[in-house]
């Protein structure tokens, strides 16, 4: 069963031109697929984000320590 809001969506799309039910609709997928885009991202972070938390801890103590030493952009 639909929602509310998608009701309403499709009422609206239903009461253009077919043509620009279409560009409304090729609009709407791309957003979509921007969104799970995004969400397969934040799951990503998600599960590596105590892995970044320990490096930026372990790069912190060598900073600390002085054992960090600078980068050389032109050995890159």
């Amino acid at each position: 069963m639909s929602s509310p809001a998608i009701t309403t969506v499709i009422a609206m799309m239903e009461s253009l031109p077919e043509t620009l039910q279409e560009k409304v609709a090729e609009h709407l997928r791309e957003y979509i697929a921007d969104l799970e885009d995004e969400m397969k991202w934040d799951k990503s972070f998600q599960k590596t984000q105590q892995q970044l938390i320990n490096a930026a801890r372990r790069a912190k103590q060598e900073i600390a320590e002085g054992k960090a030493n600078l980068l050389d952009y032109d050995q890159l």
